[in-house]
C-alpha cells in the first residue's frame, strides 16, 4: 500500500469506449478507464473498466484491502471491468463505492447491479463478499478522506458525468474523462475543476479533424480533443496535461503523432499509457 507521504498516480486502461488488445496497441494499452491514486496511505480508484480487472490481480494474495472507488458515470466502457475485480468478491475487503445517478434515476448501486444480472451476467452482485458500501454523489460535493478532499464538478457528456479533484498537502490531481468541450467557449465547470492543478487527466478521444469532419462529424457524441484540452490546461494554469480515453481507432502510431503535436504547443504534457506511473510526491 501507499506510504504515508506519498502521492502517486498509476493507469490500468486508458481507452475509451471498447477494449481493444492487440499488437497494434500494445505501447499505449487497450484496457478501458482505470486509474489509480496512491494518497497518504489511501487508495483510491477512478472508474472501473476492464483496467479494473488488471488492478485486481495485482492485490491477489492481500488481505483487509480498503480502497474508494469513484465512477465519473455508468456507461459500460467505464464498468465492465467492476465484475471481475477479484478483490470485491474476498470476506475482509472493504470498498466505498462513488457515483453519480443516472438520468433516470438509478443510482451507481443500481447501475452496477443490473449489469451482473441474467442475461448479462452470471454471478450477481451479491455474491460479492467484501463489505461494500455505496454513495451517490452529484455535481459540487466535496468528500474528505482524512486530510484528502475529493471534489466533484459536472461535465458535458450524455447522461450525466462527473469529474474529480483529489487534493492533498498542496497537491492536486484532476480526473475529467468523458466530457465534451464547447465549441464556442471554455467549459468553466472543467476550468474550475482542474485550476491550478498539478495534473488533469482530461478526455482527448478526438482529434479536431475528427470532431469537426464534415462527413462524419463527432459533436454531441460527448468527447473532447487534444486541441480543447491544450485551451483547458492553459486557463486553468494546469501543470501538466494527461491525455486520456484515447479513440480504440487509434493505434500507437497514431498517438505517436498526437503526442508530437501536443509537445510542441505544451512541452510537458503526455499522452497516458498503461502501467505509467506519475509520482507528485
Amino acid at each position: 500500500m501507499a506510504k504515508l507521504a506519498e502521492f502517486k498516480v498509476r493507469f490500468w486502461g486508458v481507452r475509451g469506449s471498447i477494449a481493444v488488445p492487440g499488437p497494434d496497441t500494445v505501447r499505449y494499452g487497450g484496457n478501458t478507464p482505470c486509474v489509480e491514486m496512491q494518497v497518504a496511505g489511501q487508495r483510491l480508484i477512478f472508474d472501473g473498466g476492464t483496467g479494473l480487472r488488471v488492478l485486481g490481480e495485482t492485490l491477489t494474495g492481500q488481505s483487509h484491502i480498503q480502497a474508494h472507488l469513484f465512477f465519473s458515470h455508468s456507461h459500460w466502457d467505464h464498468i465492465q471491468g467492476f465484475p471481475f475485480f477479484t478483490p470485491a468478491y474476498i470476506p475482509g475487503n472493504c470498498f466505498h463505492i462513488y457515483g453519480p445517478a443516472t438520468y433516470n434515476g438509478y443510482s451507481i448501486k443500481q447501475s452496477l447491479t443490473k449489469q451482473m444480472l441474467d442475461p448479462n451476467f452470471p454471478v450477481p452482485l451479491q455474491m460479492m463478499r467484501a463489505d461494500l458500501h455505496f454513495h451517490d454523489l452529484t455535481a459540487g460535493e466535496k468528500i474528505m478522506l482524512g486530510d484528502i478532499t475529493v471534489e466533484t464538478g459536472s461535465l458535458n457528456h450524455p447522461n450525466y458525468a462527473l469529474g474529480y479533484r483529489v487534493s492533498w498537502q498542496g497537491k492536486t490531481v484532476v480526473y475529467a474523462s468523458d466530457t465534451e468541450h464547447y465549441p464556442d467557449r471554455l467549459d468553466r465547470s472543467v476550468v474550475h475543476l482542474a485550476r491550478d492543478a498539478d495534473i488533469l487527466i482530461y478526455d482527448a478521444n478526438y482529434t479536431d479533424e475528427e470532431y469537426y469532419d464534415p462527413v462524419t462529424p463527432r459533436q454531441g457524441w460527448g468527447h473532447s480533443t487534444w486541441q480543447a484540452g491544450v485551451e483547458v490546461a492553459k486557463a486553468a494554469r494546469v501543470r501538466q496535461l494527461v491525455l486520456f480515453h484515447h479513440d480504440a481507432s487509434h493505434d500507437d502510431a497514431f498517438l505517436d503523432g498526437i503526442e508530437a503535436q501536443v509537445r510542441q504547443v505544451l512541452p510537458n504534457s503526455v499522452l497516458a499509457r498503461e502501467g505509467m506511473v506519475l509520482q507528485l510526491i
